[in-house]
């Protein structure tokens, strides 16, 4: 994703040629989201409408513009960064914290009593515009979703992306979609609905087996799709599409549609349809096509789950992924002990470098999000990316924070380590030592099959909150299989409603990521990924408990080892052994070297 940052002046100039197409349309309120036709978290440059008018370029944030008020609402994450980009801007940051009113809740609250508020209803979620709507109409003002008014303005908007989709084949493709259909269409009849209408690309692209890159770092293709009893319809660019993979779809029964033909095929619908639909993931603009008749089936998309839980064949593949991913890792990290103090290096060097690690590495596809390498200071950022303009050079003392992740062909990638400069001071080392105990916590925690997601995050949090410290964002997000690096259903955070579609279910990987960020000075932040895999049963039911994935050292320099428990430092030592065990086949020469030296066991002085 782009991380231009618009001068002040061009955003005061898109600001108030806004104002005067709303004031032209009798709008009092406009709405943007960070939002495109399927919902997506990362979004095609067409649609990053928000990033263009306010010059905020964090992945999600809210823009709400008025005669005499604009604002973005961001998350914690994203605090430091607004602040800087919206500075002079004359768009204020909105800080989303527990109690106060989101940006709909602010609508609700602050529209004016015959007024109206405007959304493009092409990027609100049916979800989402029915809340905002029922609320806005109890004060007397109206929603207004028929009229892309950014549209109106912006333009020079990017083309939408024409890049090509291809086959993700067996063997890492364990499933075929003839099956996967197969099994949705069963579904489609135990909830009693004629269709099914998918909109987001993650799904779509998993079910299909199919990738494409138009979204960075996310091996996904701009499309919709359209289930019935009978047919598969795909709405997709037919230019993306070779002649040879559309004879192999027709073949298996799936036919293709242009992108822009959605509209008209859910117009098309007959008056009888029962129409499953996951109200959250797909919006209010295309659902406004279909017949007043068609009776609306609402429930989380089948395919969310199916997806979520990879098969021990998956498991295969996604092992070995994370064994290249490693050695990848090794390879670099052995890279930059030797080039500290050599060579000039900088957050941007150690972009370059640990992309070019993994590129060697067989089944490499792309990187699966913008390489996050946040020295000191901008390591408070969660969501940090250096750029050309502003980065930082590393020298001196301190940590330098490293979270990255690589698409391969069997499998998705993200890991954080923390790298020692210089020497860290006690409190840096605490701070790590806190947040790998949340770590460890939460890997060698049981639970039992089904538990709702949320309530575990508090145990990865305890060793923190136990020192008064705590961190703004989620503990763990599900991940993709070559798919969208963050995917549900499954999130460990506390902020999260426990609501019972992200039950803890076998198959699922989940991120584990706890935190300190101490603004000004520092952020720490270590991450694994893990899988689901059952524990065994009991009188009490079936029991889950999670198999580490992530495959690389975690520096126990950065750690006050006396603070670590016997258990948390078996654990350590017993996740090394493992690392070692399984990267050294991969390895040779100062890469080798490296490894077996950070795998040492812990040496603990009490």
């Amino acid at each position: 994703m782009s991380t231009q940052v618009l001068n002040s002046g061009s955003v005061v100039e898109r600001l108030k040629r806004t104002r005067a197409v709303m004031s032209q349309n009798g709008i009092h309120a406009l709405l943007v989201p960070s939002a495109d036709p399927h919902l997506s978290e990362y979004l095609p440059a067409y649609w990053q409408g928000r990033q263009w008018l306010s010059g905020f370029y964090g992945s999600v944030g809210t823009l709400i513009v008025t005669p005499t008020f604009a604002g973005v609402w961001a998350d914690s994450r994203y605090w430091e960064q607004a602040g800087k980009e919206l500075s002079g801007s004359t768009i204020e940051l909105v800080k989303l914290l527990p109690g106060q009113p989101g940006p709909l809740e602010w609508l609700a609250e602050q529209t004016p009593e015959g007024a109206t508020v405007s959304v493009d209803g092409a990027v609100l979620a049916l979800a989402s515009a029915r809340t905002l709507e029922s609320r806005l109409k109890e004060r007397g003002a109206t929603l207004r979703t028929d009229i892309d008014l950014l549209g109106l303005v912006w333009q020079d908007r990017p083309t939408l992306p024409v890049q090509p989709v291809y086959e993700h084949l067996p063997p890492q493709a364990t499933v075929s979609r003839v099956d996967k259909l197969q099994q949705l269409r069963e579904t489609l009849k135990q909830r009693k609905a004629d269709a099914h209408f998918i909109a987001t690309l993650d799904d779509i692209a998993w079910l299909f087996n199919l990738r494409g890159s138009d979204v960075s770092f996310n091996p996904v293709f701009v499309s919709f799709a359209l289930i019935e009893e009978a047919r598969a319809t795909l709405f997709v660019d037919l230019h993306k599409v070779s002649a040879e993979l559309r004879g192999t779809l027709a073949r298996e029964g799936i036919e293709l549609c242009d992108y822009t033909g959605i509209n008209a095929a859910l117009a098309s619908l007959p008056a009888t349809t029962r129409l499953l639909v996951d109200p959250v993931r797909v919006t209010c603009g295309l659902i406004g096509h279909l017949k007043p008749e068609v009776k609306l089936v609402e429930g989380l998309n089948p395919t969310t789950l199916s997806k979520s839980q990879k098969s021990l064949d998956d498991a295969v593949h996604i092992r070995q992924a994370m064994e290249q991913d490693g050695a990848a890792l090794c390879e670099f990290f052995a890279w930059l002990e030797t080039a500290f103090g050599r060579e000039r290096i900088t957050e941007l060097t150690i972009d370059e470098q640990l992309t070019a690690a993994r590129a060697r590495r067989p089944g490499f596809v792309s990187l699966s999000f913008n390489t996050i390498a946040a020295f000191n200071a901008n390591g408070a950022m969660p969501h940090y990316h250096a750029t050309e303009q502003e980065h930082a050079v590393i020298e001196g003392d301190g940590l330098l924070l490293i979270d990255s992740g690589g698409q391969y062909l069997g499998g998705t990638t993200d890991i954080t380590r923390m790298v020692p400069v210089g020497t860290p001071t006690d409190e840096q080392k605490r701070d790590c030592t806190r947040v790998l105990k949340g770590v460890i916590a939460l890997s060698r925690a049981r639970f039992p099959k089904g538990i709702l997601s949320p309530l575990l995050d508090s145990i990865a949090r305890a060793p923190i909150w136990a020192e008064n410290v705590d961190y703004g964002h989620g503990t763990g997000h599900g991940v993709g299989y070559f798919l969208n690096v963050h995917e549900g259903p499954q999130v460990i955070a506390y902020q999260a409603a426990p609501a019972p579609h992200t039950a803890m279910q076998p198959g699922m990987i989940t991120s584990i990521e706890p935190g300190t960020y101490r603004p000004g000075r520092w952020g720490v932040r270590i991450e694994n990924l893990v899988l689901n895999r059952e524990a065994g049963d009991s009188e009490f039911g079936v029991f889950l408990k999670f198999e580490t994935l992530t495959l690389c050292p975690i520096d126990t320099r950065c750690l006050e080892p006396s603070l670590l428990t016997r258990e948390e430092v078996e654990w350590l030592d017993g996740y090394h052994a493992q690392v070692l065990e399984r990267l050294s086949p991969l390895l040779a020469g100062a890469a080798l070297e490296w490894l077996q030296v950070r795998t040492a066991p812990v040496a603990i002085k009490r």
